[in-house]
Parts: C-alpha cells; sequence; structure tokens
C-alpha cells in the first residue's frame, strides 16, 4: 500500500560518490521518520541512517559517518543518502524503510514498508 522506490546507486571507484533517492507514495510518511539501510551478500541487513520527519535528528551506523549524509525534501516525497568517499566496504543493495518511528530505528526495529533497493558497487 506504501510505494518506495530507490534510485541512484551504481558502480564506482573507491573515493568517489552516489547519492542515493527514494521517491515514497505517501506525503504521511514521507513526513514522517524515514531510514536507509543496506544488505551485503551474505550479511544481515544492516542501519546506515535514520532523519526525523522534519529533518532536524539524524543518526548513522559509526562506520559510515562522516562520509553520508541523509536527507530529506517533504515537498517532494523524497529522502536522499549523499555518499562521499565510497569504501568498497559500503558495496550492498541498499533500501529505504518507511513506516517506524526515530527511536525504534535506532533500538534495531526494522522498518515496515521497502522499497526494491539500489545496487551499490565500489571498487578498489
Amino acid at each position: 500500500q506504501v510505494q518506495l522506490v530507490e534510485s541512484g546507486g551504481g558502480s564506482v571507484q573507491a573515493g568517489e560518490s552516489l547519492r542515493l533517492s527514494c521517491v515514497c507514495s505517501e506525503r504521511a510518511f514521507i513526513t514522517s521518520t524515514m531510514a536507509w539501510f543496506r544488505q551485503a551478500p551474505g550479511k544481515e541487513r544492516e542501519f546506515v541512517a535514520v532523519i526525523s520527519w522534519n529533518g532536524v535528528r539524524t543518526d548513522y551506523v559509526d562506520s559510515v559517518k562522516g562520509r553520508f549524509t541523509i536527507s530529506r525534501d517533504n515537498d517532494r516525497n523524497t529522502l536522499y543518502l549523499q555518499m562521499n568517499s565510497l569504501k568498497p566496504e559500503d558495496t550492498a543493495v541498499y533500501y529505504c524503510g518507511a513506516g517506524t518511528i526515530y527511536d525504534s530505528v535506532l533500538a534495531g526495529v526494522p522498518a515496515k514498508y521497502w522499497g526494491q533497493g539500489t545496487q551499490v558497487i565500489v571498487s578498489s
């Protein structure tokens, strides 16, 4: 019932940048907490970044702090993840998630709604 569509992935060299986008079909979700997750082959889905409804609060997994920036444009129903200084360890399918609350994301509770994912491959 909620559509989330990620885009912006691709293959890059280490040190390069990508910006991921996620368009949400419902303003009720794009104006609430949203988050980015990623999953590498053979690994569990991992929290990457979360942002509050108004963009004031953000948190990141330690491994991406200082390199990734989560942001949102609520007027366009769009969530972003700017990824700079990419490393091979960032290689994964990236998903946006909705249908949760900020503190639950930080506590490790998964989102209820997911997009199809966008692949990021970082080569060394």
